[in-house]
C-alpha cells in the first residue's frame, strides 16, 4: 500500500480523495491544511468512511511514500521544499508557481540533497510526453491558447481587460509569454507553465488567454513546430463544479499519477 500525504483540500483535493477512497493500494493518511482552516477541512472530510487526519504541517517523524501538493505556491515554499530535504518524493499540481525566478532550481537542489525526486503533473493538458520528445529533436515554437467561460476569469486581471459580465463574444484578455501569464493568472495558467517546462521554457512559449461568455468548457489548444515536424492538440474539458477555474481532468491526472506509483503496471 502507498501512503500519501496531501497538501490542500480545496476542490482538487476533495475530488482526488473521493476517487481514491475505494482503492485498496492507496491510502491518504494526512491532509495538510493552512493555519486556521482545520475545522473547515475536517467538515469537508466528514462524509468519508476513513477521513485523513488534518494537520497544519507534516509531523517530524512522518515518512509518507509521496507528498502531493494541491494548494498553490505558498504550499510549495512551506511544505514541498522541506519535504524534499527530508527525502520525501513530491508530486506538484500547481506547476504555474514554478514561473517564479529560481524556484525550479531551488526544488531541484532540495531534491538532490534529499536524494529524492519531484514529479510535475500535466493536470488539464495532454501531449506532454510528445512535446518533451520533440524537444530532444529541436523545437522552434510552442503556441498555447486557453479559452474558458467568462466567469472563470473573475478576480483576475481579466476584469481589467473587459467587462466579464457583459461581453457578448469571445474576448482576448491576455497575450504574451508563459512566464507573464503564470504571474498574472496563477490559478488559471498551470497548463501554460507545464507546456513551457516540457518545451521551450517560460519566456519562449507564447500564450493567448480568452474569456468566452458562450462556453461552458475549459478549452486548451497548443501547437508545436520543430525539426520533428508539427503537431497540435485541442482538449475541451469540463470545469469542476466547485471551481470553474479548474478542469476536472486535473483531478483525474492526480489520481492517474498516484495509481502509476502504486500499481504494478504504469502508463
Amino acid at each position: 500500500m502507498l501512503h500519501i500525504t496531501m497538501i490542500g483540500c480545496g476542490a482538487i483535493g476533495v475530488g482526488v480523495l473521493e476517487l481514491l477512497e475505494n482503492d485498496p493500494q492507496l491510502c491518504v493518511d494526512y491532509v495538510i491544511a493552512s493555519q486556521g482552516s482545520e475545522a473547515l477541512v475536517r467538515q469537508r472530510l466528514a462524509s468519508f468512511k476513513q477521513p485523513p487526519q488534518v494537520l497544519t504541517a507534516l509531523p517530524a517523524d512522518a515518512r509518507p511514500d509521496l507528498l502531493v501538493e494541491c494548494a498553490g505556491h505558498r504550499a510549495i515554499e512551506e511544505h514541498v521544499l522541506p519535504a524534499l530535504e527530508r527525502g520525501i518524493a513530491c508530486l506538484i499540481v500547481s506547476v504555474g508557481a514554478l514561473s517564479e525566478v529560481g524556484l525550479v532550481e531551488r526544488l531541484e537542489a532540495a531534491a538532490e540533497r534529499g536524494k529524492t525526486r519531484i514529479e510535475l503533473l500535466p493536470g488539464a493538458i495532454g501531449g506532454i510526453d510528445a512535446l518533451s520528445a520533440a524537444k530532444v529533436g529541436g523545437l522552434d515554437s510552442v503556441n498555447y491558447t486557453g479559452r474558458k467561460p467568462a466567469r472563470a476569469w473573475k478576480n483576475t486581471p481579466g476584469e481589467q481587460a473587459c467587462d466579464l459580465d457583459s461581453i457578448s463574444e469571445a474576448t482576448v484578455i491576455f497575450q504574451g509569454s508563459a512566464r507573464e501569464a503564470a504571474r498574472l493568472y496563477p490559478k488559471n495558467a498551470n497548463v501554460a507553465a507545464t507546456l513551457s517546462l516540457a518545451g521551450l521554457g517560460l519566456d519562449r512559449t507564447h500564450v493567448t488567454l480568452i474569456a468566452d461568455p458562450h462556453s461552458d468548457e475549459n478549452v486548451h489548444h497548443f501547437e508545436a513546430r520543430g525539426a520533428f515536424g508539427r503537431f497540435e492538440l485541442s482538449l475541451r474539458g469540463k470545469p469542476l463544479l466547485a471551481n470553474p477555474k479548474t478542469s476536472a481532468l486535473t483531478v483525474y491526472s492526480v489520481v492517474r499519477a498516484l495509481g502509476n506509483h502504486a500499481h504494478a503496471i504504469s502508463i
